[in-house]
Parts: structure tokens; C-alpha cells; sequence
């Protein structure tokens, strides 16, 4: 299931503009802030797919009969880039457990690349809502491969995907491997470069969000 949050205009719209803006993207304090926005957004969009019981809450003058979810709730990221987004997430969703991936593309010279996973940390994922962010989307390798590594540490009740930018081949490719996914995203390009960069997408988040680096 897609849930496009740009399929209706909203402040999502503003937050993506400026991170898009090449005449503003140098501004990294504001780069971060609009990522972590956005994670303030879907966490708020995700919740609603929680499960949710009957409570009661005393108050000074009474008790007040509320829904509470129960949910146990893994968020992990894909390093580095995807952590202002986590943080965005885990702001809203504040009793959450967390997991780490470090993953990165390695390119060839004939213009390929592969996916290299080098540290999971998570918790066990039995029975819990897990939601993994990576700011971009291109080809769906990052995450197919997060994915199918994470499934070793126990079988999650439900799978939510972020992203901010996705493309339209990354959304086809999610869809067909993971059918049972939500996946959400602030905005889909139609387009990949030869080298699967999104265009017109909004260029490298991990660099734009902690500076460039030296490893390609």
C-alpha cells in the first residue's frame, strides 16, 4: 500500500520544496530540521495504522476514557543519512525500540553497483511494528536488502517503509517483493540517471544533512 503524502497539497509540500532548493540546500541546520518534520508527519500518519484498546486516565477532577495503543514499535534506519528522518519519527513515537543498518552502495567501474551491509543492531522483531526509513528510494536494493537481513531477528506484525523521495522503478520494486508493505513517501519521481540517482530528486541526503564524503 502506497501513502503518498504529496497526493494532497499540505506543509509537506513547503518542507520538500526547500530541501529540493539548490539555493537553500547548502543550509544544513534547515536540511536536518525539514527531515525530522517530515518524521514528525508520518509518525503521526503511520499511528493511526496502530492497534488500539480501551483506557481510562485520572485526572484531578475524574477519570477520562481514552484509546491507547499497546503496540510494540521497532523504527530502524539505514546510516547515515536516515537519521534526522528516525529522529523525526522517534520524537512522535517516543517508546519505540530503535535498530541501526549500515549499509552503502558500491559502485563498479561498468557503472553497477552493490549493496553492502556491514552492522545490524535491532532488537527482537517478533510480533512488532517495524518501520524502517532511508530518505531516498531509488532502485529498492537498499531496502530489499535491509529488509531481507532483518527478517533473521524475528517475524514483524506489520512493515512500514520511509521515504522522502522515492522513485517510481523503487516503488514498483518494493511493491513487488514486500505486497504486504505500507509504504510512505512525501514524493514520487518518475526518473533514475544511469547511475540510479532520482531526478529530479534533491541530490545526496547524507551529504547535504552531515557534509560530504570521502568514500564513494
Amino acid at each position: 500500500m502506497i501513502h503518498n503524502l504529496s497526493s494532497h497539497n499540505s506543509i509537506v509540500n513547503h518542507y520538500v520544496a526547500q530541501m529540493r532548493d539548490v539555493s537553500v540546500q547548502n543550509n544544513r541546520i534547515l536540511f536536518r530540521n525539514n527531515m525530522e518534520r517530515l518524521g514528525n508527519i508520518f509518525a503521526y500518519e503511520i499511528s493511526k495504522q496502530f492497534h488500539y484498546e480501551k483506557a481510562e486516565v485520572e485526572t484531578p477532577l475524574g477519570v477520562a476514557k481514552t484509546f491507547l495503543s499497546s503496540d510494540r514499535v521497532v523504527l530502524c534506519t539505514i546510516l547515515r543519512a536516515g537519521l534526522p528522518l528516525h529522529n523525526g519519527l522517534l520524537h512522535f513515537i517516543d517508546w519505540a525500540d530503535n535498530g541501526f543498518i549500515a549499509a552503502y552502495r558500491k559502485n563498479h567501474k561498468d557503472g553497477t553497483f552493490e549493496i553492502n551491509l556491514e552492522y545490524i543492531t535491532c532488537p527482537d522483531l517478533n510480533n512488532a511494528i517495524l518501520i524502517i526509513t532511508d530518505p531516498m528510494l531509488a532502485t529498492g536494493a537498499s531496502i530489499q536488502r535491509t529488509i531481507e537481513s532483518l527478517q533473521d531477528y524475528g517475524m514483524f506484525a506489520q512493515l512500514h517503509i520511509v521515504s522522502i523521495i522515492a522513485s517510481t522503478h523503487g516503488v514498483d520494486h518494493v511493491r513487488r517483493l514486500f505486497p504486504q508493505a505500507h509504504l510512505w513517501v512525501a514524493a514520487i519521481d518518475d526518473e533514475l540517471t544511469a547511475k540510479s540517482y532520482i531526478v529530479p530528486g534533491l541530490g545526496d541526503a547524507g551529504d547535504l544533512a552531515f557534509g560530504k564524503k570521502m568514500q564513494e
